[in-house]
Parts: C-alpha cells; structure tokens; sequence
C-alpha cells in the first residue's frame, strides 16, 4: 500500500479510485448504506404519512393537511441529508485514509472516530456551502420576489387575465434575462468556490483541523491541481446521474404521466432503488477527493518521504489520527503539520 504514496496523475488516481472502491466495497458501501437506510426509513415514513392524510382528512381539508405533511417531510428529509450525509462522507474520507496507507479499518472504527466531532464535520459543511452557494441563492431568491411581488399581480400566469401590460412584458423579459446571465455567473462562482474547499473534508479528519483551518488547509492544497479535481468530480457526477436515470427514469416517466402521483407500491420501490443508488454513489466522491488531498501532500509536502522515514524509525509518530491502530490509545489527537 505504501508504494502508492507518490505523485500520481489523474488517470491514475481515478484507476486508483476504482480500485479501492472494488476491494473495499463493502466498507465503503457499508458506511453510506447507514445514510441512505435514514434516507430510506423517513421516505417510507413519509409516504405513510401521506397516505394517512389522504384518508383522514376530506374535501377542502384534504390538500391542507397533504400539504403540511409534505412540507414536514421534506424540511426532516434535508436536514437527515445533511447531518447524515455529512457524517457519511467524513466516515468514508477517513476509511480511505487508512485503506489507502495500508492500515485497518471498518465501518464502526470509521464513525467511532468521526461521531465526537459530529459538530465541527456539519459547521464545515456550512460553511463551505454558504461561500460557494449563497449568490445562487440570493439570485434565486430575488428573481423570485420580483415574480411574486410585480408580475403575478399583474396576472401575466393568469389564463383568464387580459393581455398584459407591455411595459410589464419588458419588465418581465429584462429581468428573466439578468437572471439567466446572473445565475450562470453564481453557478461558475460556486463551482470554483468549491473545487477551493473541496479538500477541506479530508484534512480536517485526517489532521484533525478545526472548519476554518481545514478550509485554509484545502485552499493550499488544492492550488494547482483544481482542474484535476473538476475533471473527478464531473466523471463522479456523470456517474451518479446515469445510475439515477437508471433506477428513476420509469418512475419519473410515469410520475409525468399521471400528474406527479404515483401508486403508493412504486412510490416504495422507488425510494428502494434511491437506497441503492446512495449507497454505491456516496463513496465515489468521498474517494477521489481523499485521494486528491494526500496526493498534493506527496506533491507539496514530501508526505510519501515523511510516511517512508516514519516507517524506517528515523522520525516522531505521525498523528496519532492517521492509524486507525492507534483509536485504541489513550493518546490525544496531534492537531497535524497543516493548522494555522
């Protein structure tokens, strides 16, 4: 395992990637599989629910109370994907860790390592988000107020309303178009907001890092290597899009057809393929990114010759973080060579 630590080219990271994904499917299939059976336990909780206020409630009530289970629903299912998800990644970040340096690991060592710093994993994640997101979001949202607030007033969507103002119209069209030009430019901002953070998992559960130095951390290490990094995440992406089209392109076709209900038996197949597609995607990711970050320590820092001297004895203990050996000690966790 140790002769991997060198510098490695994108084609072999990704065949590194593949590698590790096939020898250790199980743990890292494992780790994600707990995230997308929370996934899967509230979806079906929620279809229940659903299908109960169907039944309870009659009339006008009917799409009231439909609609409050719904909006429930969804705000417990972002927020299962967010606190789940995120300890998820953190947890395969640090399985490949040590699978990558040659050491043990498993599924519980892997979230017994992570769980104690559940907090600092989801304040990195928040803030990484916000950064690179948030002029999306500000965008959305402004297009948004201008529809509710000026134009749907004036009854442009409205059927049965009379030809709208052309003044209107102008308005309506300008601002679709500074929207279009203003979201491309958040989309592009946020894409290279987070090709800068997207190693600040890896070093702040390697390293033990707090957020804000982990983000300091992954914008060193990232420079020059970006492009690299862009080009996994999208073959990642790719990936996952063709396994959801895959799995959820018949429900998503019947959905269409049938004004976006489906019967209640494919509403649960469905969310049994979703669990499948989470579990096989989610360590991709987590992975290549992993990779990429002790890759540019190899790059930058000389970590293969500070891994290979520490072998031989000739140098301290590296952190006791880096060895899954050492969760057995008592000894406190080394803040690693990367926190300002």
């Amino acid at each position: 395992m140790e002769t991997t630590l060198r510098p490695l080219t994108l084609g072999e990271i990704l065949d590194r990637t593949a590698e590790l994904y096939r020898t250790n499917f199980l743990l890292f299939a494992g780790i994600s599989s707990i995230y997308a059976g929370i996934l899967l336990v509230l979806s079906l909780l929620q279809i229940g629910a659903q299908q109960a206020a169907l039944s309870l409630h009659t009339g006008p009530n009917m799409n009231t109370g439909l609609i409050a289970v719904s909006v429930i629903g969804l705000v417990v299912l972002w927020l299962a994907i967010f606190v789940a998800g995120g300890l998820a990644v953190a947890a395969n970040t640090r399985a490949v860790g040590w699978v990558h340096l040659g050491e043990p690991a498993s599924i519980g060592a892997a979230y017994s390592t992570i769980l104690p710093r559940t907090g600092r994993y989801l304040w990195l994640m928040t803030i990484t988000y916000f950064l690179a997101w948030f002029p999306c979001v500000l965008v959305y949202g402004a297009y948004a107020a201008l529809l509710f607030a000026y134009v749907k007033p004036k009854g442009l969507f409205s059927p049965h309303a009379p030809p709208p103002d052309p003044q209107m119209m102008v308005v309506f069209l300008a601002s679709s178009v500074a929207f279009l030009f203003l979201l491309a430019g958040a989309m592009v901002y946020g894409i290279i907001m987070s090709l800068r953070y997207s190693l600040a998992i890896p070093a702040c559960t390697v390293e033990n890092l707090t957020a804000r130095a982990a983000i300091r951390r992954s914008i060193q290490l990232s420079k020059g290597s970006r492009g690299r990094i862009f080009m996994l995440a999208l073959l990642a992406l790719i990936i996952q899009l063709g396994l959801t089209g895959i799995t959820q392109g018949f429900f998503i076709v019947v959905g269409l057809k049938h004004h976006g209900v489906l019967p209640v038996w494919m509403s649960v197949m469905q969310q049994f393929l979703a669990f499948l597609t989470n579990t096989f995607v989610g360590p991709i990711y987590a992975t290549g990114f992993t990779l990429f970050y002790y890759d540019q320590r190899v790059r930058k820092e000389g970590y293969d010759i500070e891994r290979m001297m520490h072998n031989a004895g000739m140098t301290p203990s590296l952190p006791a973080v880096e060895s899954n050996s050492a969760l057995e000690d008592a000894t406190p966790l080394d803040q690693g060579s990367g926190h300002e």
